[in-house]
């Protein structure tokens, strides 16, 4: 998906061997400025502040208990998860 969009990754995890459970995955999320999270046919956009956290990580966590994949960093803004449409606007920009 993203090679074919000449997008390169610098770092890959394994989800399914490095789990990043909910509270790792809030250290993680609030290192970044924006936080966009995919899930169905809908995103939603969020500053990661303490405010917002029980959201984020509602929409963020899987029902595995461990973030959802994909997630990559694109600048200062986090994307978790998939949609077309979140893809188009915050990933091939």
């Amino acid at each position: 998906m993203l090679a074919s969009e000449n997008i390169d990754i610098l770092k890959r995890i394994n989800a399914g061997k490095d789990k990043i459970g909910t509270d790792e995955a809030w250290e993680l999320i609030k290192t970044y400025k924006t936080v966009v999270i995919g899930k169905g046919k809908k995103f939603h956009v969020f500053k990661p502040v303490e405010e917002n956290r029980e959201q984020i990580l509602k929409e963020a966590i899987g029902r595995s208990g461990i973030l959802r994949a994909p997630s990559i960093k694109v600048g200062e803004k986090l994307i978790v998860g998939f949609n077309d449409e979140m893809f188009e606007k915050f990933v091939k920009q």
